[in-house]
Order: structure tokens, then C-alpha cells, then sequence
């Protein structure tokens, strides 16, 4: 009878496992076969930051070029503040100038452009023009890898250590995917128009030296922009000791999703495994998306005021990543407010929280703000509100 019993719970369990109820997720099934060649990867849905696939995305390794992600988020930073301008002209010192690795061959004392700068920095993967920007933004690049330092502990990287601006290889100079992935998200969510600049395929600059002017041709290290449908950017790296890596970038019915390969075992191969996450993505999530920043979404209620209401407006788009295979997912929401709402209040005080709920559940909050200036009321405005007051406790 035992023997039997055996048996019988032995081929329970092997049909259970044919119907699939013992299978592993589906994320996890992928991880197995995603990136093969790769030390590392991350996939992630650009505007929610949702990890989507990952393998060993926390481990530190040597980032390469990608490196230049950092030193391009903090130019377009600079230029932001006023600090400095597109149009700016710079002066190649003698330790940009002699760089050595991927480069445009500036000579020491030539002037280009913020503007030329940064397009051999996107296209062309230019140490010396890194390192010279760093230099003109902080003084010299021992200054400005300290602001790349301070930079990634804000984006909450918490695997990175810059050494330098442009990812040539030095002990202690390290990254991971998960980290790589958030510099990638900070600067196409900041300044989405530099996947212009990042998916130019080819140009040029103007080098004037002693010896005259010449033309410079700059042809991206990123092949993907020449077959990956809806490709926004970003960067290549490659050094002997973090091998071939890769920072896709790639938005397609109004879903972005970034595709870091870190350590692959070839240049074509970590296009190769890059495509191939984006498009597992893209096959398997979409994104549904609450009220755009600043969309008045109701009125409220506010006390002691010169109005009776006020509008009440979402302080940031918010984004939530579904399967595709839940469809029918729906995104709703709901209202609280600080109460009571009591005048003054000025634009963009935050008044209350936006709930998200994906098929009932919740998924995330947001933060609600008043869409305006409310005054206080004077004294004659009052009276009819006191009044009212009055007769009810009467």
C-alpha cells in the first residue's frame, strides 16, 4: 500500500509539472537564456525605472566609454545653470590633448566648441574632448570626477567609483548595470533632445591648429542606429579589461526602455544581446500612463479664501509598466487632500496625494498641487462666511 502511495504522489507531481504549475516565472525562464555572452545586464522601462530583466546588475565591473554618460548628464547640467553655453570656445591643454584610446586628436591650445565638444563625445566616444570638458566645467578632472562622485550617489548608484571622465581603464574605476541603466534614464528623462546628437551617424568638426584648418570626420561607435527600429541613443564602451559594453536606448509606442550590456564577448555580439532584451521587452510590456505633470484633475474645497475653490493639478507624469498579456489592465486613481485646504495657498503647493490603482491594486502615489494662487480673503469677504458660521452654532 505505501508502495502504491508512492506511485501515485510520484505521478502527481510529474503531471503538475507538464501543466506548467511548478514552472518558474517567466522572468526568470528568460534570465537563462538572455545575454548569453554578457557579465552583466539590465533591462529597464525608461520613465518608471521598472527592472524588467536583469543578471548580476548590482555586480561592479569596468564600465569603458559608457563612463561618458556621467560626463555628458553633468554638461548638459552646466549648461542648464548658466554655467556655461553651447557656444562656448575651449582650449585643448596638453593632458586632454594626450588622452591616448578612442579619440579626435586635438592638439594642445586648439579651441572647439561645448557644442563640437559634445559631439565628439557622443558620436565619436572622445576621450580628449571629455577630459577637456571636464576640465573647463571644474578646473582640472580631478574636480570633476568628484562631482561624478556626487552626481551617481544622488541617481542612488550605489556600485560606481569614478576615477576619471572618459572610462579609460584604472584600478578602482567601477560600475554595474543597475547603475548604468540610471545614469542612461537621468540624462534622456533630462534632456531627451541629446538622443539627437547620440543617434547621429555620422559628421564632423574643424580642427584649426598652427598648421591651418582640416576637417575631422566622426562616425558613431553605436551600430545599432543603423538597424535597431526606434533606437534613441546612447553609448559604447570597450577596454580589454570590461570587454564590450553597451547602453541601448530605444522607445516604441510611447514606451522607452533602456538595455544595459556590460562585458560581452564581442562588439557586434553586445548589439546582438542588447537588441535582444529591447525586443523582449517590447514583445512582453507597455506602459500605462496617469495624467500628464500639471493636468488639472479636480477642484477643491478651500477655506478663508478670495475663492470658494481651487484647481488642483498632478505635480508629475507618472508611469506604470503592465504585461501585455494583461491587457485589459486599468489604470485608475484616487484623490486625497491635506485638510482642510485654508487660504493663502500659492501655485504648486503640494495639497494633497493621487493614489494609482492597476485592476484595484495599489501601484504607486503621486503628488497633488494647487494649479494657482489663492489669497486670503479680506475682512468684507468674510462676513457672509462668519455669518453662516454663526447662525449654525446659534
Amino acid at each position: 500500500m505505501r508502495r502504491q502511495q508512492r506511485y501515485f504522489i510520484f505521478f502527481l507531481v510529474m503531471i503538475l509539472s507538464c501543466t506548467g504549475l511548478f514552472a518558474k516565472p517567466e522572468r526568470q525562464s528568460a534570465n537563462q537564456t538572455m545575454a548569453a555572452t554578457a557579465r552583466s545586464y539590465i533591462l529597464m522601462e525608461q520613465s518608471s525605472g521598472q527592472v524588467l530583466l536583469e543578471r548580476q546588475s548590482e555586480e561592479a565591473f569596468p564600465p569603458a566609454s559608457i563612463t561618458k554618460v556621467m560626463t555628458l548628464l553633468l554638461i548638459n547640467e552646466a549648461i542648464d545653470a548658466g554655467k556655461i553655453n553651447w557656444d562656448d570656445r575651449v582650449t585643448i591643454s596638453e593632458h586632454a590633448a594626450h588622452m591616448g584610446g578612442s579619440q579626435v586628436f586635438m592638439e594642445p591650445g586648439e579651441e572647439q566648441t561645448v557644442r563640437d565638444l559634445v559631439k565628439c563625445i557622443s558620436i565619436a566616444s572622445a576621450n580628449d574632448a571629455a577630459v577637456a570638458m571636464s576640465e573647463y566645467i571644474a578646473g582640472s578632472e580631478e574636480q570633476f570626477v568628484e562631482l561624478m562622485n556626487k552626481r551617481a550617489k544622488e541617481l542612488g548608484m550605489e556600485h560606481t567609483v569614478f576615477k576619471n571622465a572618459c572610462g579609460l581603464h584604472v584600478d578602482g574605476h567601477v560600475s554595474c548595470a543597475k547603475d548604468i541603466a540610471l545614469m542612461s534614464r537621468a540624462l534622456l528623462e533630462e534632456y531627451p533632445e541629446m538622443s539627437k546628437v547620440l543617434t547621429t551617424w555620422m559628421d564632423s568638426i574643424i580642427h584649426r591648429t598652427r598648421r591651418g584648418e582640416s576637417e575631422f570626420g566622426l562616425s558613431n561607435t553605436n551600430k545599432m542606429i543603423k538597424w535597431y527600429n526606434g533606437l534613441t541613443g546612447l553609448k559604447t564602451g570597450y577596454t580589454p579589461e570590461a570587454k564590450h559594453c553597451v547602453s541601448a536606448t530605444a522607445t516604441r509606442d510611447q514606451m522607452g526602455l533602456i538595455a544595459v550590456i556590460m562585458g560581452a564577448a564581442d562588439g557586434k555580439i553586445r548589439f546582438q544581446e542588447a537588441a535582444q532584451l529591447l525586443d523582449y521587452g517590447f514583445a512582453n510590456y507597455k506602459v500605462k500612463v496617469g495624467p500628464q505633470i500639471g493636468t488639472i484633475i479636480a477642484q477643491q474645497e478651500i477655506k478663508k479664501g478670495t475663492e470658494k475653490q481651487i484647481d488642483v493639478a498632478t505635480a508629475e507624469t507618472k508611469s506604470f509598466v503592465v504585461s501585455k498579456s494583461s491587457a485589459s489592465s486599468e489604470l485608475t486613481y484616487e484623490l486625497e487632500y491635506t485638510t482642510p485646504l485654508v487660504a493663502p495657498i500659492s501655485k504648486g503647493t503640494t495639497v494633497g496625494r493621487i493614489v494609482y490603482y492597476l485592476d484595484g491594486n495599489e501601484v504607486g502615489e503621486g503628488t497633488l498641487v494647487s494649479a494657482s494662487d489663492v489669497d486670503k480673503a479680506t475682512l468684507k469677504q468674510m462676513v457672509p462666511y462668519m455669518a453662516k458660521r454663526f447662525f449654525k452654532m446659534a
